[in-house]
């Protein structure tokens, strides 16, 4: 998680729009403007939500794996097609053993940013030197001095062509997710101060993470760029900001020494989603290399790239194998829905997703169309007028939620998770997000097609602030036990709890 970031030109601006609104991402346009540019040095051509982030480290397990699988192909097929004698045998198992160390350890998989394809080429021809010293070792040892050169030539020939075209096809895929903005952290910091500048110089220096903005209360004296980063607003203004869901993290940069100060910003930086970390500056040599740069986390949910791996293809199973098995169901309800009343088979409507991303959730249409409500000012109630026939068994059933695996499929949901809530919901006359101060921290996982609060009793509308203080507070307790085996659990108590409750108005 070498790189080339795009400039803006001198005495260009731009601006942020929404593209589609089924769309996850931002296009970012330049217009020419008078005064400093407000894209600054960072800012990518295309801002990827966070939940799209990779890291470089997860992705070199999968490169790692990938690799071992096809040393261990090419060296078994030139077993079986040469059929040698034992004596030859062992020398080339272990070569093909040593491979998979030796380019480890020469940090063939670090990919170092600002590293060209070249560089990586010596990597990979160093391992192979390693690979020709073993070989030679094994065949002094275990073939008492006879080689069968064709044998080594077509093994150690077909061995360097794969791990060649490979290598190049890992280069090309990180340098590549790097320019689009998948595999380097978005951050912004706030407070415009000397260590805001010391961190953005060892950005610049190191490229291990996008500055995209400073945010600063001292809205008067705050200089309107720092470095280039320009400076968006205040804290009022970074806590709705549209750019938030496609922040990593948000970093404090005000003096660790000032106490209250930091803890002013921690309180009201926590309703955020975003994890919220404070910039320690060590000592002066830090001015000059980043990594000495010390971070502590204040709030937010911590990153575990290992567990949200295993999440993500957990829900890529799970998910095709639903999909495949609710096919038939799916076509007779869009068939039932298409007989019942005029209009489309499908409802969407814009809902949080993680980080408070607007994404599309995709659900059958259980109202009558014209009587959509995609903003849900009106919860649903007992007897609703507007819930078709067909609607109102879907709804009791839950079957109106089975498009939501083509969320999950796509990456804006999960299997399991926090209950998408539609953005500006209201319970009664009031936004449920106003009711309770740790509304967004259920945004600090993907929404789920369904939930710890699902199988818990909190279902349907919550048309209250107790309603949504329970739902909150049965969300937040999810994000913070979430394992695999509690995911499994849920999942299959979700039937028997949907079956088993007839209370709920769905």
């Amino acid at each position: 998680m070498s790189t080339a970031i795009a400039h803006p030109p001198e005495g260009e601006d731009v601006v942020l729009r929404d593209v589609q609104p089924d769309t996850s991402r931002l296009v970012i346009e330049d217009e020419a403007a008078e005064g400093v540019g407000r894209r600054g040095p960072f800012r990518p051509g295309r801002l990827v939500p966070a939940r799209a982030r990779m890291q470089v480290r997860g992705l070199s397990r999968m490169f790692r794996v990938v690799d071992g699988l096809v040393f261990a192909g090419v060296t078994a097929a030139a077993i079986s097609i040469a059929r040698p004698s034992p004596d030859v045998f062992a020398p080339l198992v272990l070569g093909a053993l040593a491979l998979l160390p030796a380019l480890y350890l020469l940090e063939a998989y670090t990919f170092h940013r600002r590293e060209t394809l070249g560089r990586q080429a010596l990597r990979v021809s160093a391992a192979f030197g390693v690979v020709g010293l073993v070989v030679l070792l094994g065949v002094l040892i275990f073939g008492h001095g006879r080689i069968d050169a064709a044998l080594l030539a077509g093994w150690g020939g077909a061995l360097a062509l794969a791990t060649a075209a490979l290598h190049v096809a890992w280069w090309r895929a990180v340098d590549h997710g790097r320019r689009d903005g998948r595999l380097t952290p978005n951050v912004v910091v706030v407070g415009a101060t000397v260590n805001a500048e010391r961190f953005i110089r060892g950005a610049l220096a190191t490229g291990d993470v996008n500055v995209l903005g400073v945010f600063d209360d001292r809205a008067d004296r705050a200089p309107p760029q720092v470095l280039g980063v320009p400076v968006l607003g205040d804290t009022n203004a970074l806590i709705g900001h549209r750019i938030m869901p496609y922040v990593d993290r948000v970093i404090i940069a005000v003096t660790s020494t000032a106490q209250a100060r930091v803890g002013q910003l921690v309180e009201r930086l926590e309703v955020l989603p975003n994890p919220v970390s404070l910039f320690v500056d060590l000592n002066r040599e830090e001015r000059r290399n980043a990594s000495l740069a010390h971070f502590v986390d204040l709030s937010g949910a911590t990153t575990d790239a290992r567990r949200a791996l295993v999440k993500r293809m957990q829900d890529l199973v799970i998910g095709s194998l639903g999909l495949l098995a609710a096919a038939p169901v799916m076509l007779l309800v869009a068939l039932a829905i298409k007989l019942d009343s005029p209009g489309p088979v499908f409802f969407r409507q814009r809902r949080h997703g993680f980080n408070n991303e607007a994404i599309l959730v995709w659900k059958f249409r259980s109202m009558r169309h014209e009587a959509a409500d995609a903003k849900a000012a009106r919860q649903v109630t007992v007897d609703d007028d507007r819930v078709t026939k067909v609607g109102k068994f879907i709804r009791k059933t839950s079957l109106d939620e089975l498009p939501q695996l083509f969320n999950v499929l796509r990456g804006e949901m999960s299997m399991v998770g926090p209950r998408p809530h539609a953005i500006g919901m209201k319970s009664g006359d009031v936004e449920s997000e106003k009711l309770v101060a740790r509304y967004a921290h259920r945004h600090r996982m993907k929404p789920g097609v369904t939930g710890w609060a699902a199988i818990n009793g909190s279902r349907g509308p919550v048309d209250t602030a107790e309603l949504v203080q329970e739902r909150v507070a049965l969300d937040v307790e999810y994000i913070e036990r979430q394992s695999f085996w509690l995911d499994l659990y849920i999942i299959a108590m979700t039937i028997p709890c949907l079956l088993g409750d007839r209370s709920a108005v769905r």
